[in-house]
């Protein structure tokens, strides 16, 4: 691989998967984007998924997406990709310098890729990652053809877990924040060498799931191997990432490699899809909610230990002035207290009551002084309390609790007016429990109710997503 100093990529399968000569691939490009009947979204593409065989199968189904972006415009294009020739764990990124294709240089966005590698030790630079593998670089050309003036940060997953996908799922959150200039390219392929009609079958069931957003269901189904995606990894990611932010699911095409050769005795699947940003009303003037921003947690922070010391030592509520648009947005919100690592009092709003900011202040206060399992905060704790915050996106039900992913759904069970009781995401993780565990210590010790109760159909199971931050991690 040539990497270098400067940290150049160059191509691995130019010549094989697509034409090496600069006219010709910006020709099948832009027949494949001719071709692809489908208009332009109105709607902002944020996460695209596209596959990675050689364009004279994939190429069409693979336009079908980047023509369903093509009026955006994107600073930043992340691009993940399943690693076909190594094994490692985590995820390996492409930290600085350039990759390029026949069509020119992309460079590299260096300052988040950086920001990425920092946030947890299982993304690092794996150079042998990206040696041989095909299924990022397959994306790039189509990239230049679709979008001008963007970097690349270029992702190789290996064998993380589910907790992997959740945990780089929230890594992309927290360093995109609030952009609206990022694309998410997921590149993935499907069913491999089974008859059309089997082929179609499976991946149809894949398809499904991947519609309704049942990441617990298609991370389950590919284990299982009931389908098969050999980017499933990239696309739970994608899941975990589009669930928490809201966004909604259009699957564009579906083909198989026999459309073009002709042999349906043993094809591979391909599709594209998109998830694009929710539609706001017109006439609302509040932003797309989306991850709280560095700076915007803490805030948060700060005005609930503000708060705090404000209300402990004198008795009086701090007087919130606030402009930032993003922290006005009604939304729930939890405060939970430490002291010597040893929970000390947490209180929420599952739904908020006005800005976001003074429900944390709000809260703040009740969780130092109304929890019911604790004496109320004093002056001399003041300083030995440590602050973590759980802001809440809106709860939605679930028919089946295999959709509850650990570590990622928070969970609130009800059956009738009384019984009723939460745990927040962190807590299953904190516990070291299983989705069982979970589910049947917040029917009894929340709820009020038998520990298998949430087996009942009478029970109401409703899961919610938390970005949960504290002191200490910022």
């Amino acid at each position: 691989m040539a990497h270098g100093s400067d940290f150049v990529k160059k191509p691995n399968v130019s010549g094989q998967f697509y034409s090496s000569h600069p006219k010709e691939l910006s020709q099948q490009i832009d027949a494949f984007l001719e071709k692809a009947d489908i208009q332009p979204l109105e709607q902002r593409v944020e996460v695209l998924i596209a596959p990675h065989a050689g364009y004279v199968y994939s190429g069409v189904v693979a336009a079908y997406g980047y023509k369903a972006a093509k009026k955006f415009s994107y600073s930043t294009i992340v691009v993940i990709a399943p690693s076909h020739h190594v094994g490692f764990s985590g995820a390996s990124v492409w930290p600085q310098g350039s990759f390029e294709t026949p069509l020119g240089s992309i460079p590299v966005d260096q300052d988040f890729a950086g920001k990425l590698i920092s946030q947890q030790k299982e993304f690092q630079f794996v150079p042998a990652a990206f040696a041989q593998e095909h299924a990022l670089e397959v994306q790039l050309p189509f990239l230049q053809r679709t979008f001008k003036d963007f970097k690349v940060v270029a992702i190789v997953m290996g064998q993380p877990g589910i907790d992997g996908c959740a945990r780089l799922a929230k890594a992309l959150q927290e360093t995109i924040g609030d952009r609206q200039d990022v694309l998410i390219v997921i590149s993935t392929d499907m069913s491999h060498y089974h008859s059309a009609k089997e082929a179609s079958s499976m991946d149809q069931q894949a398809i499904d799931l991947i519609r309704k957003g049942d990441v617990q269901g298609f991370w389950e189904g590919c284990a299982s191997q009931r389908f098969e995606l050999c980017g499933f990894l990239p696309v739970t990611t994608a899941l975990l990432y589009a669930k928490d932010k809201g966004l909604q699911p259009k699957i564009l095409k579906y083909a198989d490699s026999g459309d073009v050769s002709g042999d349906k005795e043993a094809v591979v699947g391909y599709f594209s899809a998109v998830f694009t940003a929710p539609v706001q009303d017109k006439g609302s003037q509040q932003s797309i909610k989306g991850e709280l921003t560095k700076e915007q947690k803490q805030k948060l922070l700060e005005t609930a230990r503000k708060t705090i010391f404000m209300y402990i030592q004198d008795g009086k509520v701090f007087d919130v002035k606030e402009k930032d648009q993003r922290l006005l947005l009604e939304e729930g919100a939890f405060v939970t207290l430490h002291e010597y690592g040893q929970l000390r009092g947490c209180i929420g709003n599952i739904f908020g009551k006005g800005p976001l900011i003074n429900t944390v202040r709000d809260m703040a206060i009740a969780s130092a002084t109304q929890d019911p399992r604790f004496r109320p905060v004093g002056k001399d704790e003041l300083d030995k309390l440590e602050i973590e915050i759980s802001v809440l996106s809106k709860p939605w039900r679930i028919r089946d609790p295999q959709e509850i992913v650990l570590g990622v759904h928070g969970v609130i069970v009800s059956r009738g007016p009384f019984n009723k009781g939460l745990f927040l995401p962190q807590v299953a993780t904190e516990q070291g429990w299983t989705r069982e565990q979970f589910l049947s210590y917040l029917c009894s010790e929340k709820a009020g109710l038998p520990p298998d109760a949430w087996k009942d159909a009478s029970t109401i199971l409703e899961i919610f997503s938390a970005q949960v931050f504290s002191e200490k991690d910022l």
